[in-house]
């Protein structure tokens, strides 16, 4: 029974799918859960299992083609209810067995009969009753072995009547023909032999050319490619006269393909850019933007990070500045809940949430992914360092899947990590607020009253001015550069 595997919804409202990889081909024989195709949605790398057990019939969809969702992309054929377990036109280990026997016993030709002659002379024997070689998986039958009806030359063309001993054709089974009469009846052969004629090989793909054996010699000696002529001898054959005008024609295309630098590409827009692209203009279009900047010291962060590194809570997680950019963030989160919000416009309504799913922006081969650490305000200090470790190094494997970038709430990028000072970031949507943090770098910076070298650092916040306004986000943005100048306002804050 042949049934049919359509792309399924594997997120919310998910529309399309670009096909990534496939895992089996047409003939693999599949179990149930077997992981067959990586698809590319949301921004994310998902394995699809097949839910059937039986053999693939055929892939519906090409790498790199971008599917519906509910489109079919692959075809299985399953084992029929009732039957014997395998697959619909599937040969039984039995007759699977005897066919390859038969295959195997037809390669070898047999001794002609007693007395036999020449196959169509008078007086030939008629065709015994045996086995006739067919393909595996098509059943034995029984009837009289035939020679396939040879090939007409063309007209004016004649045939060479020497076989090539060296070349073999497998045939399917012979169409049906008129039974000839006793007189003109062939000799048994050989069901998958044929002849070949020697000048014109039967290689898969290359066009047969009319040419004499000095013709040929010749261009090969001038390096024409006798397939690229057109010949104008008889029956279109090719003369020595076209051999000659071929070799001292200008040489057109080489010159062509020396073309200068491309100055030009196109890059296909789908999967992670494609989703990004669709995401920002909704956000930059939709919800109105304010970014505001604040420079801070970092120095009491950089020494409390080195600090926790030394730590045995810490021993096996990646302590980094972003930690405690992240704790400043929930901190500020819980002293102003209104950062955490979303704008429902149907409802006309401001939804303030009281769980934090922190998203974290990071780039990746693919693109740039904005995960989330699910209800990251209840984890302690080492829990999130460890959840933060596990979502970049999934991010970054390609390994995200739809359901761990839904339900952000609030978001950090760290431009700082490419070299650069600050930017406007843009508003994931469905969220208020976007904080970016920038390189963390030495510079002057006033101490009580005297200069000093400090680890310093840029802040941008940008948030959608119909939920945050200005006081608001002033408010937000200056806690979480005062807990970073002194840590240890988290502990009191928290």
């Amino acid at each position: 029974m042949r049934r049919e595997f359509k792309l399924p919804d594997v997120g919310e409202g998910l529309t399309e799918a670009e096909i990534v990889r496939w895992h089996v081909k047409a003939g693999d024989t599949v179990k149930v859960n077997q992981i067959v195709v990586e698809i590319e949605t949301a921004k994310s790398i998902v394995e699809l299992p097949i839910p059937w057990d039986g053999v693939v019939a055929g892939l519906m969809a090409e790498e790199g083609d971008t599917i519906d969702v509910g489109v079919a992309i692959i075809a299985v054929d399953t084992a029929e209810e009732g039957g014997t377990g395998v697959p619909s036109g599937a040969a039984t280990p039995a007759q699977a067995t005897d066919d390859v026997a038969a295959l195997a016993d037809d390669m070898v030709p047999k001794p002609p009969a007693e007395g036999a002659v020449e196959p169509g002379a008078h007086g030939s024997p008629a065709p015994k009753e045996e086995r006739q070689a067919v393909l595996v998986g098509y059943g034995v039958k029984t009837g009289a072995t035939k020679r396939r009806p040879r090939k007409q030359p063309a007209p004016g063309v004649a045939a060479n009547p020497v076989a090539n001993p060296s070349r073999v054709e497998v045939d399917g089974p012979p169409a049906p023909a008129p039974s000839p009469s006793p007189a003109a009846s062939p000799a048994p052969v050989p069901a998958l032999a044929s002849t070949v004629p020697a000048e014109t090989p039967a290689t898969p793909g290359r066009v047969a050319v009319l040419a004499k054996p000095p013709v040929r010699k010749l261009a090969k000696d001038l390096g024409v490619d006798l397939a690229s002529l057109t010949g104008t001898g008889p029956q279109g054959s090719i003369t020595r006269d076209d051999v000659h005008a071929a070799a001292q024609a200008p040489a057109e295309e080489p010159a062509a393909a020396a073309t200068p630098a491309l100055r030009e590409e196109r890059l296909p827009v789908k999967g992670v850019r494609k989703a990004t692209a669709q995401a920002m203009v909704t956000s930059a279009f939709t919800a109105p933007h304010v970014t505001e900047f604040l420079q801070v010291d970092m120095t009491g962060t950089m020494e409390a990070v080195r600090r926790l590194r030394a730590m045995p809570d810490f021993a096996e997680i990646k302590v980094s500045p972003l930690l405690l950019v992240s704790k400043a963030v929930l901190t500020a989160v819980r002293r102003h809940p209104l950062i955490n919000s979303a704008w429902d416009e149907q409802a006309g309504e401001i939804v303030v949430k009281h769980y934090v799913n922190l998203g974290i922006a990071a780039a990746t081969p693919r693109g740039l992914l904005v995960p989330n650490v699910k209800d990251a305000q209840g984890l302690s200090l080492p829990a999130l360092a460890g959840a933060l470790a596990q979502l970049t190094e999934t991010a970054r494997a390609g390994r995200t899947q739809p359901a761990e970038m839904s339900g952000g709430t609030i978001t950090i990028s760290n431009v700082g990590v490419f070299g650069v000072d600050t930017g406007t970031p843009i508003i994931n949507p469905g969220e208020a607020a976007i904080l970016a943090v920038g390189q963390i770098r030495d510079m002057p910076w006033v101490v009580d009253g005297e200069l000093a070298v400090r680890k310093v650092t840029t802040l941008s916040l940008s948030f959608d001015h119909r939920i945050v306004d200005g006081e608001l986000g002033s408010l937000f943005l200056a806690d979480v550069g005062a807990m970073l100048e002194d840590p240890l306002r988290m502990l009191a804050w928290s």
